[in-house]
């Protein structure tokens, strides 16, 4: 072969991959505002089945919800990317991350991801609600964890995406894993997966319930929680647990969350589930549940889970 077509050969296969770079596409920026908040949004759709447009709904539908459940957007700005996952780690999996004046939302989507799992999604929710609580110590994992999961599904109901069915089906099924189990030492001593998730959810759900007890229903978890946001107490600031468990405790009126947290943090207190559900009129039934509205505590059910301002 004649030297120039070796030169205009070797040309040729070192121009396609340079063209291909320069023609491969960037993450769309798009911006959303809610309750007070903008979320820049850097969405990568490479790969995937569902699309960037697919994906900015799911985006606003979770923000909605969050905003909804604390009266406003837990932060003034949120940067949140959206890329291709790498195989094996599920559908859609996330980590937040404060910063200060900002905070950062890390999404990943596999290409099995539909546009009907997005809908059905929770993991976006979930970690919008880490925006509403002050980075704590990491014994203290377990408050961050616990409030949302406990938070997420809670939200979904009252913006319409989620029914209060599996709102309780859901703590039926998960929060037995909560319970302390042979060694535990307490919530802040205790790092397990079960005592991180479902005991943080587990406290949540007792703090709500003994709130609106101690307040003759006019007041619940929701109002602590607002109460720790509106203090200041948002992802971007680190606080001690105790300044912020005083916060909601100043919210509502009763010292709840500083007493459960006194109980709980280094003794593996134990909870009668089946007696809660007694008298919060929740039974099991399949995959759903049926409600007691004549249940001592089925008042305090329906206000946890019910639309208040």
């Amino acid at each position: 072969m004649p030297f120039w077509c070796v030169f205009v050969v070797l040309i040729s296969l070192w121009a396609v991959p340079c063209a291909r770079a320069q023609t491969s596409t960037l993450p769309q920026q798009s911006r959303i505002t809610i309750g007070g908040g903008r979320i820049d949004v850097a969405c990568d759709d490479t790969g995937l089945q569902v699309s960037c447009k697919s994906m900015l709904a799911w985006v606003r539908t979770s923000a909605t919800a969050v905003a909804t459940f604390y009266s406003r957007f837990p932060v003034g700005t949120l940067f949140l990317k959206i890329a291709p996952a790498m195989a094996g780690r599920g559908r859609i999996h996330g980590t937040t991350f404060g910063r200060k004046d900002s905070a950062l939302i890390r999404i990943f989507v596999s290409p099995l991801t539909t546009d009907a799992d997005l809908r059905d999604d929770w993991v976006m929710t979930h970690e919008m609600v880490h925006l509403a609580l002050p980075s704590l110590t990491p014994e203290h994992h377990w408050l961050e964890e616990g409030i949302a999961t406990y938070v997420e599904p809670i939200a979904r109901a009252e913006s319409g995406t989620l029914d209060v069915q599996t709102v309780w089906r859901e703590l039926v099924d998960g929060l037995p894993n909560g319970l302390p189990q042979p060694g535990d030492q307490g919530l802040d001593n205790t790092h397990t997966w079960g005592r991180t998730y479902w005991g943080g959810a587990l406290f949540c759900l007792l703090a709500d319930v003994e709130i609106h007890q101690r307040t003759a229903n006019k007041r619940g978890l929701r109002d602590a929680l607002r109460a720790i946001l509106n203090a200041g107490g948002n992802i971007e600031v680190d606080w001690p647990v105790a300044r912020a468990l005083k916060a909601g405790d100043d919210g509502v009126g009763v010292p709840v969350l500083t007493g459960l947290y006194d109980r709980m943090k280094a003794t593996p207190t134990q909870t009668d589930l089946p007696m809660l559900w007694k008298q919060l009129g929740v039974q099991a039934s399949g995959n759903t549940v049926i409600f007691d509205d004549e249940a001592s505590l089925a008042a305090i059910r329906r206000a946890i889970t019910s639309k208040l301002p």
